[in-house]
Formats: structure tokens, C-alpha cells, sequence
């Protein structure tokens, strides 16, 4: 389990949520423009409930997203349909 205190030295952006938990959130830069966001929701004892990277394209849409826990789910293709 993390504590609050690394979970704020490990994500630059954080929000408190309704319950007492958090969602925390990194923005890793590619090299062609695109955006990795790394997205972590922990409970009020900082017990990470879900974990997800997003990746934006130069244009700041969603092009995908892949869920890394609770369970593996691999990559989710977004589409604007």
C-alpha cells in the first residue's frame, strides 16, 4: 500500500474525491507529440482501487486507453462514433 506521501511525490496532479479517496494523474510527453496520462484512484488508506495509462494524440483526443488494474484488460481503442 502507498501513502499519501509518495503517491504526491510519484503524480504531479492530484483531486480529492467525494468519498475520502483520490484520483492522481502524470503526463509523460512522447516523442511525436502524443501524451501518455498515467491515472491512479486510491481509497481514503490510499489502497489503489483502479489504474489506467490514456494516450492522446497531437491533437489532445483520446486514442486510447489501457486498464493495468484491477485487472489487465489490455489496450481499449477510442472511437468518436
Amino acid at each position: 500500500m502507498s501513502s499519501r506521501q509518495a503517491n504526491e511525490r510519484k503524480f504531479e496532479h492530484w483531486e480529492d474525491l467525494a468519498d475520502g479517496g483520490r484520483r492522481y494523474w502524470h503526463d509523460v510527453l512522447g516523442h511525436h507529440g502524443w501524451i501518455a496520462t498515467y491515472v491512479k484512484v486510491v481509497d481514503a488508506s490510499e489502497t489503489t482501487l483502479e489504474f489506467w495509462q490514456e494516450i492522446y494524440d497531437e491533437t489532445g483526443h483520446l486514442f486510447e486507453r489501457h486498464l493495468k488494474y484491477p485487472e489487465d484488460l489490455g489496450h481499449e481503442a477510442m472511437n468518436d462514433e
